[in-house]
């Protein structure tokens, strides 16, 4: 019963198919999950609510508010309990709302404040699935980090054949099972993980910086976290802010800074990912005051920072696994192969600012992993968290090989 324990949150929808939810909860509980339901007003009409209270053995929730007691069901509680969270049926109507926020009801308001892995099943007609409104709208949950679990070919409720239909119900559980599997994988493991540009003070005002957003670090924090490590993550100066419990945030400025609480957690750590677009130098002094316009330049002298990965690669032992980064504008492979070599990585992530889409500020990101043997995996552009969840599987496969 790989679902033992688990808490998975179950969204019906208005569709056809909402009858084979009752399978699903049925099959989840069979599997040894604790089950919870949500359905939209418009699943009542498919399926009653009674069914799947029954099946799930807990009531079934539809509104945000009961009109009669003016009860609240809280939105918040539910997205926090569930370890999972699966939409099946997702109407084309339901993945709209979804992808562009519309808060309407209590399933899509459980979506929007859940920070669970959300799992979305679609089922319509065909000519709806393939509508380009429909996979632009998939397309952007992807973005999100959610999980499709595709319609599949065959007889549809209006006659037609082709996609469009739910997956079933025992193939939705299995994929559950699975992800939890895969999420075991890295349980009790810690983690170190490097994110967000670096600032080298030159006096109390300015300061010597990059535009890296941090997007690309946290995401991969949070991947890690979600497949059972607890992960120490050093942040240079960012906007973003962690979801996931089982991240620790050390917030940093310079790059002495970052190498300090670094090197700290670098002793326990089983895997290191250093996303950081650490500043390779720094002002050799800091004014205490700041530094007044005087004429038409201005002479700063720069001196080396300390460079993380280096200092860390010398104290790698052999049950340690380490991630670089090499964000290259030419002779993209040479200097990425020389840069694992010399930094004593286990793999490297290469991504080129030759690449629309790729690079600091951007959502998407599109990479190259490269391992110490020298063989090179290509990517496509996809979004930072789908990117992530790319690097974290090959850290897995490299680890189990």
């Amino acid at each position: 019963m790989m679902l033992r324990g688990k808490n998975i949150l179950v969204g019906v929808t208005g569709s056809i198919t909402a009858y084979k939810s009752a399978i699903l909860v049925r099959s989840l509980i069979t599997a040894g999950a604790n089950v919870k339901v949500i359905m939209t007003p418009a699943a009542t009409d498919f399926i009653r609510p009674l069914t799947l209270a029954t099946l799930s053995k807990n009531p079934v929730h539809q509104a945000l508010f009961d009109d009669e007691t003016g009860a609240w069901t809280s939105h918040v509680e539910l997205g926090l309990w569930a370890d999972l969270y699966v939409v099946a049926p997702a109407t084309a109507n339901s993945i709209a709302k979804f992808a562009h926020g519309i808060c309407e009801d209590l399933l899509a308001a459980v979506y929007l404040s859940a920070r669970c892995p959300v799992f979305v099943a679609p089922a319509m007609d065909l000519d709806m699935y393939h509508h380009q409104s429909t996979r632009d709208n998939i397309a952007t949950l992807k973005q999100y980090g959610n999980t499709i679990i595709d319609a599949t070919h065959g007889e549809l409720a209006s006659g037609l054949i082709g996609e469009g239909r739910m997956a079933e119900p025992e193939q939705i559980t299995e994929i559950i099972e699975h992800f939890f599997q895969w999420n075991l994988t890295l349980q009790g493991k810690q983690a170190l993980v490097t994110a967000g540009p670096t600032y080298e003070a030159m006096d109390p005002v300015r300061f010597i910086g990059n535009h890296s957003s941090g997007k690309m670090g946290y995401a991969i924090a949070e991947e890690l976290a979600m497949r059972g490590t607890t992960v120490t993550l050093v942040s240079g100066p960012t906007h973003l802010d962690i979801k996931h419990p089982n991240i620790i945030l050390k917030r940093v400025n310079s790059a002495d800074e970052m190498y300090s609480e670094s090197k700290k957690a670098f002793a326990d750590a089983d895997i290191t990912v250093l996303a950081a677009a650490v500043a390779d130098y720094k002002p050799a002094k800091q004014a205490k005051e700041k530094i007044k316009k005087h004429g038409n330049s201005m002479d700063l002298e720069l001196t080396k920072t300390v460079d993380i990965a280096v200092s860390l690669g010398k104290k790698k032992k052999k049950n340690q696994f380490v991630v670089g980064f090499a964000l290259e504008t030419e002779n993209e492979l040479v200097n990425a192969k020389e840069k694992l070599r010399k930094k004593n990585f286990d793999l490297i992530v290469l991504n080129s600012l030759q690449n629309p889409g790729a690079g600091f500020g951007f959502d998407t990101n599109q990479i190259s992993i490269i391992d110490s043997k020298g063989e090179i995996l290509k990517y496509d552009l996809k979004s930072k968290k789908e990117v992530a969840v790319d690097i974290v599987n090959e850290i897995i496969n490299q680890i189990h090989a």
